[in-house]
């Protein structure tokens, strides 16, 4: 399973990369095995505010709808639209072509109450 040192991760499978003040969320490795192949992506939150924990959209796969939730607080620049076309990409490659928008961050600091890597293999035994 891969879990990125470079990230930071959530107890509900989101991943989060900071950038400036800027950052990118996706849903992890894990995740996306546990909700199989991943069929549609519904993300109508653009330009919105969010707090951590508020859903900014949901993953449907072939058995199941799953919310997404918000690592921190921020509000939501991009939608990564080539998962309009392709939302598979978030299970070829959660950590890259599979990402699922960009946010400008609240409060940059708010990342560091996240969990590690290494925190988060704990959380999925990995």
């Amino acid at each position: 399973m891969n879990i990125p040192e470079n990230l930071k991760y959530t107890k509900e499978h989101e991943w989060i990369k900071l950038e400036g003040d800027e950052a990118v969320i996706g849903i992890t490795d894990f995740a996306q095995r546990e909700l199989g192949d991943i069929v549609y992506v519904d993300v109508d939150t653009e330009g919105e505010e969010l707090d951590k924990d508020e859903v900014f959209g949901t993953v449907e796969a072939v058995k199941t709808v799953s919310d997404l939730f918000m690592p921190v607080a921020g509000e939501v620049i991009e939608f990564n639209e080539l998962l309009e076309d392709e939302p598979e990409l978030i299970n070829k490659d959660p950590y890259g072509k599979g990402w699922i928008i960009k946010i400008k961050v609240k409060d940059s600091n708010a990342v560091e109450g996240l969990l590690t890597a290494d925190e988060y293999k704990k959380l999925v035994k990995a």
